[in-house]
């Protein structure tokens, strides 16, 4: 099977998901969208309510700002990939508990087996937890972390912030895009083997 079909099927699986309490309050399942064979994967919270309505991750006012930022490193939507820690709609956009990412985890975790990235970008603190536990996203973002991550073995991170709070904090908007800029350096980096810590 390609990694698509991979995908495709694992798409499926998650449709029927009813591991955890969101299933029982959302409309959809959101698993996430892209190139299957996507060097950079981006990892969000979780769907909102326009993700929970159209099945698509990232659409809404922080979707269009995220467009924005891949578009400044001359990348589109179908060139990456972007998932969320968990692939339904908490009730009102309230956080994701701890149960329900840890109930959706094999799901983020074959997807990244399936699609292998070079990099992965976790947007925001809740992504940045499930990867680098003890990191902050106010001293993490914009630096990248190479560390062993089963089923990847060494993988590169590049915490950025989530794009939905440069709506709230326009100073954010700025760094982030200049977080962004510094993405087709360490991808660079990566392929020459130059990251190391």
């Amino acid at each position: 099977m390609t990694k698509k079909e991979q995908l495709e099927k694992l798409n499926k699986q998650m449709a029927t998901c009813n591991q955890c309490d969101l299933r029982k309050t959302c409309n959809q399942v959101v698993p996430g969208e892209g190139s299957a064979s996507a060097e950079i994967m981006f990892i969000g919270e979780g769907p909102g309510k326009k993700e929970d309505e159209t099945g698509h991750p990232f659409v809404g006012a922080a979707g269009k700002f995220l467009d924005e930022l891949i578009a400044s490193i001359n990348l589109k939507r179908e060139d990456i990939y972007i998932a969320n820690t968990v692939k339904c709609r908490p009730p009102n956009n309230r956080d994701p508990l701890p149960k329900e990412k840890e109930a959706c985890w094999p799901w983020l975790e074959k997807q990244l087996e399936i699609i292998q990235p070079k990099i992965i970008i976790p947007l925001g603190r809740h992504s940045l937890e499930i990867f680098l536990p003890n990191a902050r996203i106010s001293e993490a973002h914009g630096r990248a972390f190479r560390k062993p991550f089963p089923p990847l073995k060494k993988i590169v991170f590049f915490p950025c912030y989530h794009p939905a709070a440069a709506l709230y904090n326009g100073n954010l908007r700025e760094t982030l895009l200049k977080d962004f800029k510094k993405i087709p350096r360490v991808l660079k980096l990566i392929e020459k083997e130059k990251i190391l810590n």
